[in-house]
C-alpha cells in the first residue's frame, strides 16, 4: 500500500509539473503571438494566413536616435529603449491595438487584427498622440532630445504566421508599404496620415493638409497630419504608462 501510494504521489507531481510546463509555454507564446492566433495553432492549424480587410497600420521611427546612441553605452541604449518600448506596449495593450514588431528603433503597430473593430483607426490614431506625449515626457530624462516621426495608413492586409523555429505573426501588402511611406515623409514630432485614415477619423480628430506624397507604384497621394481629438477621450482607452506618471493624455 505504501508503494502504490509513493507511486500515486509520483504521478500527481508529475502531471502537476506538466501542467505548470504547459502554462509557461502557453506564456510565451501570448508573448509574441494573439491569443486567438496561439489559439488556432494549439486546434492544429499549420498555416495561419487571413485576408484583413479596413485595417490601420502605424509605422514609428525615433529621430535624432543615431546621434544619441553614439553617446550611450551598450546597456544604456538597452534601458532606453526597453523603457520606451515597453511604455508602448502598455499603450497598445489598453487601446486594444496589436503590436506588430520593432526593428531597431522602429515600432510597429496594427489596429482591426488579428479581430476585425470598427475603431480600429480611431485607436491608432489615440496610439498615436500618446506616443508622441510619452516620447517628449522622457526627453527630461534624457542627455540628448529625442524626437518621433510617425506615418498611419488604412487599407487592405494579408496576415499570417512565418517561420517554423522564431515565428512572427506579421502583416503584407499595399497598405503596410504605403503606412511605412507615411512615416519616411513625415517630420519629427509629427503625425502623418493618408487620405483613407483620414475618412475614417476627421469627425473626430483635428487634421491639417500637408500636401502630397510620391508613393512607388501609387503615385501622388494627399496627406494630413494629425494633431489631437476634437471631442472627449474615453478613460478605459488610456492607461497610465508608469507609476506616478501623469495620464496619456497630457500634452496632446
Amino acid at each position: 500500500s505504501l508503494e502504490k501510494k509513493h507511486l500515486r504521489d509520483r504521478e500527481r507531481a508529475m502531471v502537476e509539473a506538466l501542467r505548470l510546463e504547459k502554462e509557461r509555454s502557453e506564456q510565451l507564446l501570448l508573448n509574441i503571438l494573439p491569443r486567438g492566433i496561439v489559439t488556432r495553432m494549439n486546434s492544429g492549424e499549420t498555416i495561419i494566413a487571413d485576408q484583413r480587410s479596413d485595417v490601420t497600420i502605424l509605422f514609428s521611427d525615433l529621430v535624432g536616435f543615431t546621434k544619441l546612441s553614439s553617446r550611450l553605452s551598450a546597456g544604456d541604449l538597452v534601458r532606453l529603449l526597453n523603457g520606451l518600448f515597453s511604455e508602448f506596449d502598455r499603450l497598445a495593450l489598453g487601446l486594444g491595438i496589436e503590436k506588430i514588431k520593432t526593428l531597431g528603433d522602429s515600432y510597429m503597430v496594427a489596429g482591426g487584427l488579428p479581430e476585425p473593430r470598427a475603431d480600429h483607426a480611431h485607436a491608432v490614431a489615440d496610439m498615436a498622440l500618446a506616443m508622441i506625449a510619452t516620447v517628449e515626457r522622457m526627453n527630461s530624462e534624457l542627455p540628448i532630445a529625442l524626437q518621433m516621426r510617425i506615418g498611419i495608413h488604412s487599407g487592405d492586409v494579408v496576415a499570417g504566421i512565418i517561420g517554423t523555429h522564431k515565428f512572427v505573426y506579421d502583416i503584407w501588402g499595399d497598405a503596410v508599404n504605403i503606412a511605412s511611406r507615411m512615416e519616411s515623409h513625415s517630420l519629427p514630432n509629427r503625425i502623418q496620415v493618408s487620405a483613407a485614415t483620414r475618412q475614417h477619423i476627421q469627425e473626430h480628430f483635428r487634421l491639417e493638409p500637408h500636401g502630397s506624397v510620391d508613393v512607388k507604384g501609387k503615385g501622388p497621394m494627399e496627406t494630413y497630419f494629425l494633431l489631437g481629438r476634437t471631442d472627449v477621450v474615453l478613460p478605459n482607452l488610456w492607461t497610465t504608462t508608469r507609476s506616478g506618471a501623469p495620464d496619456a493624455r497630457e500634452g496632446l
